[in-house]
């Protein structure tokens, strides 16, 4: 029931993802649902969950003050072990809550993470945190870098992935006293420490996980959103002029890459830390991204991305 273009798109992307061979359960307001899915002609099961929580609700006190809202119920699946994970695109807030307080951390983690896979240069790149954490602490950097490091083993096919810190600067002793300390204890921690590196190389091929606080990396990862969206609309208005077969030539060399950078091509971002599957979807996801970030999902949950981060976080 999460998203701005829920519950069409979503229950869209639901039965897509199902041709594929995800096992999926929608959860929601089974009347409104099942209209979807006739209107779809497809069956899909669905868990009744008529509570809703919306962007203004605060996330913890929802979670308790509504358990029979749909991200409640998707947690509380997943906990009793129903479910291998869930899939969100409303609140980021209520789906980060749901899974702390009702699936629980994996043993020894500090902090649940948000990791989001960037498309950059050769392999892509995952970055976390992307905006569970604004604040954090030393150590929660170094499980960042962990749990970022399994994830680019089961998930990039990466063997011995290359960890990075991101700063204002590549030398040794730059940054605020968060990163000096957290350089200290990368350089020890049980990773492929490569060192800090700074926002313009994240483009490159210069590492393969990038730590970072919550905040930063949530506003590097807005920032580039929206310089992506300029650089299409100036070549957009640069083409209007150019003769219709210039327009179509250029238009085929660089739909390659507008669909690599696309986020429906991802799906989601995992929130790794828990102890279950969370995939959290962008709030204005169309069918073709809830169906990758159900997939994403199934691939964690098959791949044993929660025992991974298990066997590699140091508490």
């Amino acid at each position: 029931m999460g998203g701005d273009r829920a519950p069409t798109e979503t229950v869209a992307g639901a039965v897509a993802a199902s041709a594929q061979g995800v096992d999926v359960v929608l959860v929601g307001d089974e009347s409104v649902l099942r209209e979807q899915l006739r209107g779809l002609g497809a069956d899909l099961p669905v868990v009744h969950a008529p509570d809703t929580i919306g962007m203004g609700d605060e996330a913890a006190r929802a979670i308790r003050d509504k358990p029979d809202s749909s991200v409640a119920v998707c947690a509380r699946l997943v906990k009793e072990g129903a479910a291998a994970g869930f899939v969100s695109a409303g609140s980021t807030g209520a789906a980060m809550a749901s899974a702390a307080i009702l699936i629980g951390r994996v043993a020894g983690v500090l902090r649940p993470t948000i990791a989001t896979v960037l498309p950059t240069r050769g392999t892509s790149t995952i970055m976390l945190d992307s905006g569970a954490n604004p604040e954090v602490k030393p150590e929660h950097l170094v499980q960042f870098g962990e749990m970022g490091a399994a994830l680019a083993e089961i998930g990039l096919g990466i063997a011995h992935p290359r960890v990075a810190l991101l700063n204002i600067g590549e030398e040794k002793g730059k940054g605020r006293p968060l990163e000096k300390a957290a350089y200290e204890l990368l350089s020890m921690a049980n990773v492929e420490f490569v060192g800090n590196v700074e926002g313009r190389d994240i483009a490159g091929d210069k590492a393969d996980v990038i730590v970072t606080d919550g905040f930063t990396g949530n506003v590097f990862l807005k920032s580039i959103e929206g310089a992506g969206g300029l650089v299409m609309s100036l070549l957009d208005e640069a083409l209007t002029a150019a003769s219709e077969r210039t327009r179509k030539e250029v238009m085929g060399l660089i739909e390659p890459i507008v669909h690599r950078m696309d986020y429906e091509e991802t799906g989601g971002a995992f929130l790794l830390g828990v102890d279950g599957v969370v995939v959290i979807a962008h709030g204005s996801s169309g069918r073709r991204a809830i169906a990758n970030a159900l997939v994403l999902a199934y691939e964690g949950a098959e791949r044993g991305l929660v025992s991974r981060i298990a066997s590699k976080v140091t508490g």
